[in-house]
């Protein structure tokens, strides 16, 4: 199962890295040969973070086969690596810095429902 997800991965990972070099968010558009120019630490670095992630949606799928679990469980367990990325998104590399304050408050809320949402996933097999 994990293999066809890892090719799926790598496979999606082509186009989609292409397109938003040519068309970024913010900067100027990249050609694919500047890709290759980067740092070699900076692709080492890509790949650990690849490989964490590999071992990560193993243990997931691993997680949801167990019985005490179940997918439920497990699939809020593996969404906390969205969580994660958000708070070192937000206060680590403080990316909304200087935001206004509607702004906070919107990522607030969004702190909240998305652990209310998992919450509520997580409990689902046990509150039927």
């Amino acid at each position: 199962m994990y293999f066809v997800f890892a090719v799926g991965a790598v496979v999606s990972n082509f186009p989609m890295n292409y397109g938003l070099m040519r068309r970024p968010v913010s900067g100027q558009p990249l050609r694919i040969k500047e890709y290759f120019k980067g740092q070699l630490s900076l692709h080492l670095w890509g790949i650990l973070g690849g490989t964490i992630w590999g071992i990560g949606t193993i243990a997931n799928f691993v997680a949801s086969y167990v019985p005490m679990i179940g997918p439920a469980t497990s699939f809020s367990m593996g969404e906390g690596n969205t969580m994660i990325s958000a708070v070192w998104g937000i206060f680590v590399w403080r990316e909304f810095h200087g935001a206004r304050s509607r702004v906070k408050c919107l990522l607030a809320a969004m702190f909240l429902f998305f652990v209310v949402g998992l919450t509520c996933i997580a409990l689902a097999p046990v509150i039927h």
